[in-house]
């Protein structure tokens, strides 16, 4: 925890450096951005992310996004007190805030970036009747590679990251089993993305 906590406070530092720095380059209007996340579409759920970047902001990069996905058992099972119980595992809906720090300029080559959000997950168990559900809180880091594969202003945007969780509300057993949350969680995904 300790760890962590020392991990976004560095991105924080980080990103406020470099605002000062960032608004001495010229990008003479705000610009805005918007980004999927085509796995959660794949997993019965969506995704979208606004994103802006400030006037006079050449590394800087703001967002907020929505979504939801079927957890894949692999994700589910990457928790061992989980694994081959019988987990269904819904992200019913999540909110999330970002920032990112782009090293060259937005939307281009390396970035860092850190996300605080919500998340409600909804909970069922092939050997238990009925289901619950949850919310949780997430803070991660994370670092990426955006590439533009064309002309144009559409980006790809693969990323990973880790991050801590905890239960705010609800209800994380069902009968005599409960789901265990971890406390430290890891993701990586790709966005695309497409700048005006």
């Amino acid at each position: 925890m300790k760890h962590l906590k020392t991990g976004i406070a560095t991105i924080v530092l980080i990103l406020s450096i470099n605002f000062y720095s960032s608004a001495q380059e010229a990008n003479s209007k705000t610009k805005i951005s918007i980004e999927i996340d085509p796995a959660t579409f794949a997993f019965k759920g969506y995704s979208f992310h606004l994103r802006l970047q400030p006037k006079d902001c050449e590394h800087l990069l703001f967002g907020f996004g929505t979504y939801a996905m079927d957890m894949p058992d692999l994700l589910v099972d990457f928790n061992s007190k989980n694994k081959n119980k019988g987990w269904d595992v819904r992200l019913n809906q999540g909110y999330s805030l970002f920032g990112e720090h782009h090293f060259s300029k937005v939307n281009h080559k390396w970035f860092i970036g850190s996300q605080i959000g919500v998340q409600e997950f909804k909970i069922q168990n092939s050997h238990v009747n009925g289901k619950e559900k949850f919310t949780n809180i997430l803070a991660m880091a994370y670092f990426g590679y955006t590439i533009k594969p064309f002309k144009n202003n559409l980006y790809i945007k693969p990323w990973a990251g880790a991050g801590y969780t905890s239960k705010i509300s609800g209800n994380n057993t069902l009968g005599a089993s409960e789901y265990d949350i971890a406390p430290i969680t890891m993701f990586a995904t790709l966005h695309i993305g497409y700048a005006f």
